[in-house]
């Protein structure tokens, strides 16, 4: 795949600005998670209500730790599926700002996505909030038109491309004693 110019992109996102991002699942809209008005900017374009976390992209496993505490059967899980359409709700790291995962059960929904457009992106900017670039309720986009259609200047940038898959992730809640499947998708999981 040729190489896409991300600076627009890298660019909004330092500013607190969301971007669209296409991704292994579907079209999505991308903010820096660590600045609490950019995670708000998502919440807004997509008229989601704050009380529903936005699952956090990150381009390697050791990004992953960043953002949430990954033990050795979370590790396991994520070498075998990883990248791809699962996404993990595991415990927060410590110093994590309230605003990203969710504060009340101290969680974070974190995966990596296997495109390459995203893993070029989030190789440079880091962790990034990703949700689907749709308004709340109405089906997801599958690309950067159906994005900019459902959207508009929202957005700041939107880089080009297409989810490769059409269907929102595998759900996977590995942060109690119990794993639980929270959200069927194009991962068929099962505890090892």
């Amino acid at each position: 795949m040729p190489s896409v110019s991300l600076e627009p992109a890298l660019e909004a996102l330092r500013s607190g600005e969301i971007i669209g991002v296409p991704t292994d699942t579907v079209y999505g809209i991308a903010a820096d998670p660590m600045q609490r008005s950019a995670v708000e900017r998502l919440f807004t374009a997509k008229r989601r209500p704050g009380i529903k976390p936005i699952p956090i992209l990150v381009a390697s496993i050791e990004d992953a730790r960043r953002i949430a505490v990954i033990d050795e059967g979370a590790a396991a899980t994520a070498t075998r599926h990883w990248p791809g359409g699962l996404t993990l709700i595991l415990p927060r790291v410590v110093d994590l700002p309230d605003w990203v995962g969710d504060s009340q059960r101290n969680t974070v929904g974190v995966r990596i996505p296997n495109h390459a457009i995203a893993l070029q992106l989030l190789a440079v900017s880091g962790p990034l909030a990703v949700t689907s670039a749709n308004r709340s309720g109405a089906d997801p986009a599958i690309d950067r038109s159906e994005a900019e259609e459902a959207l508009g200047d929202s957005v700041a940038a939107y880089l080009p491309g297409r989810g490769s898959g059409g269907a929102a992730s595998t759900v996977v809640d590995l942060s109690g004693a119990k794993p639980r499947t929270l959200r069927k998708g194009p991962v068929d999981w099962a505890p090892s």
